[in-house]
């Protein structure tokens, strides 16, 4: 992997780590930016995760891989898990509530996860999401042809959209009730939607490596049409992964697609261009920022007023730094924030020969 590649790669991760920021603000925006943020940014994470997957088709090979996602995923999950909720408590008990039926239920809803969990766990569904994801196409890349695997995305397609016109329809009201009426732990349903994604990145590696002028024309034209539209109330058009919020079989393919292939071509062309070491190391502490930014909101949102831009920055600023600190000074810090490696093993003579 070439240090230019990794280079726009970082950049265009950094900043869909500043738009799941952004897209957490909790203030009101005279611009539906949040909008339009959902509409790309959660599948856009999928596809670039996607893009890097390496089937395991030789045998033995399957723990090793499902070990390290775990190590790399799981582990971070439960460290910031178990850190905001022993702060949570802290202030809790701090504060005179000494109800233990209010703990139990409290405990019981982060044991559940996915969008059950809210507030300051607001992004942690994602975690879990992208495991089983990964789980879910290592199953499907190992087992079955490329035929096969076509038709059990078609089918995993087709049943989340089921599930989402259950709840958004049938059973009705805001998204996030609606979906909460169908009972899973961790949002594993919502691997039904996220595959897709996965598989588009690693399908498509050929075009999301070298996107050419053409279809970067074609994809920004193409996003600022979609953008045009929903202004003029030509379509109303909403995407949420993690409440089951998916309206249009065809366009939660295309609008997600489009957004994405921009994105990855603007990047690439900067990072020719520029540096994105900036983005590069938002990057680099993504995965703290990510689990951190709701809750540094929480924490510090009574001892200061600020709007988009301080919300934003706190919630970039604040998560690096502890990012470093827990790194520097926390025993296995790296492990806990996912910096897992495997060793490599020497490789057996007997395949070799």
């Amino acid at each position: 992997m070439n240090i230019k590649r990794l280079s726009w790669v970082d950049g265009a991760k950094g900043f869909l780590m500043i738009l799941v920021v952004i897209g957490h603000y909790p203030g009101q925006l005279d611009f539906p930016l949040v909008k339009y943020i959902y509409w790309f940014h959660m599948p856009a994470f999928f596809i670039l995760s996607g893009l890097f997957f390496k089937p395991v088709i030789e045998k033995g090979l399957m723990k090793g891989s499902v070990h390290k996602r775990f190590m790399q995923l799981i582990v971070p999950y439960l460290f910031f898990l178990g850190s905001i909720t022993l702060i949570r408590y802290g202030i809790e008990i701090g504060s005179g509530n000494l109800d233990i039926s209010w703990y139990v239920n409290d405990f019981w809803t982060l044991v559940v996860g996915g969008r059950f969990a809210r507030g300051a766990y607001g992004v942690f569904w994602f975690v879990t999401t992208l495991f089983f994801t990964h789980l879910f196409f290592l199953w499907m890349t190992k087992y079955f042809s490329l035929t096969k695997q076509i038709i059990i995305l078609a089918i995993s397609y087709t049943i989340a959209h089921y599930e989402s016109f259950f709840a958004m329809s049938v059973i009705g009201g805001a998204p996030d009730t609606a979906s909460q009426t169908v009972p899973m732990i961790w949002n594993i349903d919502v691997v039904l939607m996220a595959v897709v994604y996965f598989s588009l990145g690693y399908y498509m590696k050929s075009i999301w490596m070298n996107v050419s002028r053409k279809w970067l024309i074609v994809a920004l034209i193409s996003s600022v049409t979609a953008i045009s539209l929903d202004r003029f109330h030509v379509i109303d058009y909403h995407l949420s992964m993690k409440f089951l919020r998916y309206e249009h079989f065809i366009l939660d393919l295309v609008i997600p697609i489009t957004f994405t292939l921009a994105l990855v071509g603007i990047f690439q062309f900067m990072a020719a261009q520029l540096s994105v070491k900036w983005l590069q190391t938002i990057e680099k502490h993504s995965l703290t920022i990510m689990y951190l930014h709701i809750f540094t909101d929480i924490l510090l949102n009574d001892y200061f007023t600020y709007g988009l831009v301080g919300f934003t920055a706190f919630g970039l600023v604040v998560p690096i730094v502890l990012s470093i600190v827990i790194q520097k000074f926390i025993p296995h810090g790296k492990l806990l924030l996912g910096g897992f490696r495997q060793k490599k093993t020497a490789p057996n003579p007997a395949i070799m020969n």
